[in-house]
């Protein structure tokens, strides 16, 4: 009788409390029996030139980068769910629309960048389908976590720290910057770093926004360009707008930086805002000159010669 009602006071909780925790039971149940749209557009990186930029958003902060020659993917997240890896399997939230590729259909991966340690970003269950040969770059205070993995090579950025990793395809340069928003895995890990990227190659530059919410540190980034493109995220602002962006305040920051293209991420993937999968791209198109948006949704290419 005690073990039935404590599951009884467990159940009310669930099915009542406001606290994050209940909520995201709730969400999780709610997800179980929903199924996962198929990408619109599916990316062919074979045939892609390697005497140009081309890049596909897989979804998310997921893009596939061949920069010249050297295949880069930023954050990557390639499976159904992101949250705690259970190692059995991840509990957390589901996706709205299938990766435009799986770990399988990859090319090979010269260079992996994680802006930061959340788990919608450092992803463990996706980096272990990735080669051990990769170059990791990844966040102060962070190659602790990655001890799980695999991969021969982790170097750790902090702002303004930079490095030439050779790969078997070219050697590629990329510097970290300061962005605004925070690092920790969990609770108790608040010294964790969380860094943009800028990557250079060929006298080429991108730059790689991770996670942010508005700032200035975009605006130093002018005098060291210009800018081929600028991958930048825009959504989980409402009601998060002290850790991420609107799309109008990320597009202020690219052109800040003087980025000639705009590739939208961070949206439409995951339910994590209460702005909903559609508003972050309206709102963009709105504000944008049409020419400069790379690609509107998952799994569309962009290439610039």
């Amino acid at each position: 009788m005690l073990t039935l009602g404590c599951l009884g006071v467990a159940g009310l909780w669930v099915g009542f409390s406001n606290q994050f925790g209940a909520r995201f039971i709730r969400g999780v149940i709610a997800e179980t029996g929903r199924g996962i749209e198929s990408p619109r557009a599916i990316p062919q990186p074979n045939t892609w030139n390697a005497n140009s930029l081309t890049a596909s958003w897989l979804g998310h902060s997921t893009v596939l980068v061949n920069f010249f020659g050297v295949n880069i993917l930023t954050d990557p997240v390639l499976l159904s769910r992101v949250g705690a890896d259970l190692k059995v399997g991840t509990v957390g939230i589901k996706r709205l629309v299938s990766p435009a590729l799986t770990a399988e259909q990859l090319p090979p991966i010269d260079v992996v960048l994680l802006s930061h340690a959340h788990h919608d970003h450092m992803n463990f269950p996706s980096l272990r389908r990735l080669p051990a040969a990769a170059r990791v770059v990844t966040a102060r205070a962070t190659s602790d976590l990655l001890r799980r993995t695999h991969f021969n090579a982790v170097t750790e950025l902090g702002w303004g720290d930079r490095a030439t990793l050779a790969t078997p395809n070219g050697d590629l340069s990329v510097s970290a910057f300061e962005v605004n928003h925070w690092g920790a895995r969990w609770k108790h890990d608040r010294h964790r770093g969380y860094n943009g990227y800028v990557i250079e190659r060929e006298g080429r530059k991108i730059i790689f926004g991770g996670d942010t919410a508005m700032s200035s540190t975009f605006r130093p980034l002018r005098s060291k360009g210009p800018y081929d493109l600028a991958i930048m995220p825009i959504g989980s602002y409402r009601p998060w707008e002290h850790s991420h962006c609107t799309p109008e305040q990320a597009l202020a920051m690219a052109n800040d930086a003087g980025a000639e293209y705009f590739l939208p991420i961070h949206h439409k993937t995951f339910v994590l805002g209460k702005e909903g999968p559609t508003e972050p791209m309206e709102r963009l198109q709105a504000a944008i000159e049409p020419k400069r948006i790379a690609l509107r949704d998952i799994g569309e290419t962009f290439r610039l010669n």
